[in-house]
């Protein structure tokens, strides 16, 4: 009784099963058949299908361009110049992009139709940064490539000490000046890394004095209210074998009224114009037989308010040494000055008595502003102009000083 359950059960399984699989492939025939020709013979539609079938596919190739970083991933002490390209093989160079890890980009261009990427300018000691850059083969597939380095840390180092300062107002005939710390041997290198933006735009051109000195200025004086803008990108350069910069500094400062005064050695005169108008003339002494005055225009590049001028200090010695003198402006590194003499008696506008400056009548102690050296000295700024002629005596030297207008604009850009 037991046994004839499960055999009868059995049975009606397999029956059923049966009628299952024979329900199951007159199915599966009747799809086939609709498979087949419900298109009602429409031969574009097979062909629509096989459209769907290939836009649907990705394509999985992969792009045959190849993208090369030079210095490798991971590398360390990386030159700040020359060391940094990104080529493309199979492809052209689509996307470079180079940032330090603040975020500061890396200005280059692609170049070679495609094959190469340069930086325009050098980088930064002691930097790391990173590199992303795509490119694309014939058929338009990207390749990508990233890579991180870190530039040297320098063991020598220089840095450029400039006149005027940020946020000056100075006179017409300021130019920039820097003075490095030490001599450069790679001075194209220092002269990419120094940009000079002015507003009004005007043309400003560079010139060396020795290897130690780079002086900037217009063909002619600067126009009253020009803004001057100078970007001192030294950091990394180097400027002489295993001596890098390490100064990057912007530098802002404008050109204030016009003001030219010349001295003429034999009326014993100086005329003070400002904006092109005379405001005044002044009895001046210069110097004497045998210490004449330099010729040439000569920019103000210190004002002192006393100051002690001891003649040892310009291989005068002992010929005097005045500790107090009153209301004096630098117009020469040897030791030119325009400044207010108290102890001249009546030489002002009648003989020359100095030693090569120029004397105009003060007080002790510079307490009368209204005498000439202190008015003339408290209507003057750094970068005022103040030219001498008919002495005696030769042109001044442009580097002795500020006195670069003393060559011409050719020999200037040359």
């Amino acid at each position: 009784m037991n046994g004839r359950p499960i055999s009868g059960a059995s049975v009606g399984a397999r029956t059923r099963s049966g009628k299952g699989a024979l329900a199951l492939v007159l199915g599966l025939l009747l799809l086939l058949v609709t498979a087949c020709g419900g298109g009602g013979g429409d031969s574009d539609a097979g062909s629509g299908g096989d459209k769907g079938k290939d836009s649907g596919q990705a394509d999985t190739k992969v792009s045959q361009a190849v993208v090369t970083i030079a210095p490798k991933d991971g590398a360390d002490a990386v030159k700040t110049s020359g060391a940094l390209k990104v080529t493309a093989a199979k492809g052209k160079l689509t996307e470079v992009k180079v940032e330090d890890t603040k975020g500061n980009p890396v200005e280059g261009k692609i170049t070679g139709g495609g094959t190469s990427w340069t930086p325009a300018a050098h980088l930064a000691a002691s930097t790391k940064y990173k590199v992303h850059a795509v490119a694309k083969d014939s058929a338009g597939r990207e390749a990508a490539e990233e890579s991180a380095f870190t530039t040297l840390t320098p063991k020598n180092t220089f840095v450029g000490i400039f006149t005027p300062e940020d946020g000056s107002k100075v006179g017409v005939g300021m130019p920039f000046s820097v003075r490095f710390t030490r001599g450069i041997t790679h001075p194209e290198d220092i002269e990419k890394a120094i940009k000079i933006k002015t507003e009004p735009a005007v043309d400003v051109e560079g010139h060396w004095f020795g290897n130690d000195r780079l002086d900037f200025r217009p063909e002619k004086y600067w126009k009253s209210g020009t803004k001057v803008t100078v970007t001192l990108n030294l950091d990394g350069v180097e400027g002489r074998p295993g001596v890098y910069g390490e100064q990057a500094k912007t530098v802002k400062f404008t050109i204030g009224r016009s003001q030219v005064s010349t001295v003429d050695v034999k009326t014993k005169k100086m005329t003070v114009k400002r904006d092109g108008k005379v405001i005044k003339t002044i009895p001046v002494t210069t110097g004497k037989a045998g210490y004449e005055t330099w010729n040439g225009q000569m920019v103000i590049s210190e004002r002192l308010r006393v100051t002690r001028m001891n003649g040892e200090t310009v291989g005068y010695g002992g010929e005097y040494d005045i500790k107090d003198v009153p209301d004096a402006m630098r117009l020469s590194n040897s030791g030119t000055f325009i400044h207010g003499n108290y102890w001249g008696g009546d030489a002002f506008g009648n003989y020359n008595a100095s030693h090569g400056c120029i004397g105009l009548r003060d007080q002790r102690g510079g307490g009368d502003r209204g005498a000439p050296a202190a008015w003339f000295f408290d209507r003057s700024i750094v970068g005022d102009v103040v030219i001498v002629k008919n002495s005696n005596d030769r042109i001044i030297d442009p580097d002795n000083g500020l006195n670069g207008w003393n060559m011409s604009w050719e020999k200037w850009k040359a």
